[in-house]
């Protein structure tokens, strides 16, 4: 059940109806178990209006005792919550544009629409590299050699509150030198990959301030030809 539903429920335990506790009408009624997230907050809503139109209407105040108290409290969860649900989408929606048309395009100018000047992004292997910067630079890197690396799904996308969390599939083909620093190079092999990842986000103000990045490098490797 939708964590929505579940103030709801508690909320209505304080509530009754022609002498049934309204948690019991609810469950009844709405067969919750069976139905679908949009159609169990929709039927709460239904619940709240119902609730609110007999203490206008109705005035049986024997039939149905309702605190003024409780409505509103009820009123705040539901806008909370609907206030939390609407900056998730907002963040899974900037970083969709991020990976689909920012990192596979190589749009580095707009890298600000999802990352903070100072953000903190925590690499696979362990390290960590601070500042918008230095992170364009790191992910340039991965052009020079793989040009046509890009990433165009990401088949899991959730979030709560300030956190994101996403998974990918990230594709290339090693088609140019590698740097290897010294001014050596690893030659091409012409192979290609296809690697699942995940980044994890943490957001402020619509921008990630911290990112965590997975993904298996000993595969990377391999798949480009150049595992052990």
């Amino acid at each position: 059940m939708c964590e929505l539903c579940k103030k709801l429920l508690n909320l209505c335990n304080t509530f009754h109806y022609k002498g049934e506790n309204l948690c019991i009408i609810f469950l009844k009624t709405s067969k919750m178990r069976k139905l679908s997230f949009a159609i169990q907050c929709c039927t709460a809503v239904v619940v709240l209006l119902v609730m609110t139109t007999f203490v206008g209407c109705t005035g049986h105040g024997s039939d149905i005792s309702v605190s003024q108290s409780g409505i509103d409290s009820l009123r705040n969860q539901i806008r909370e919550l609907t206030k939390g649900n609407e900056m998730i989408a907002r963040n899974l929606v900037t970083f969709d544009t991020l990976d689909f048309t920012v990192f596979s395009n190589q749009e580095w100018a707009r890298l600000h629409e999802s990352h903070s000047k100072d953000i903190k992004v925590n690499w696979p292997d362990g390290h960590y590299t601070i500042g918008i910067e230095r992170h364009i630079a790191d992910l340039k890197a991965m052009f020079v050699y793989a040009p046509n690396t890009s990433i165009k799904q990401h088949p899991v996308r959730f979030g709560s509150n300030n956190m994101t969390c996403v998974t990918g599939v990230m594709t290339g083909t090693f088609t140019m030198p590698m740097p290897v620093g010294n001014g050596k190079f690893i030659q091409p092999t012409g192979k290609s990959f296809t690697l699942p990842m995940c980044t994890v986000g943490i957001w402020k103000d619509g921008v990630m301030t911290e990112e965590y990045l997975f993904w298996d490098n000993q595969t990377y490797m391999n798949q480009i030809g150049l595992g052990k």
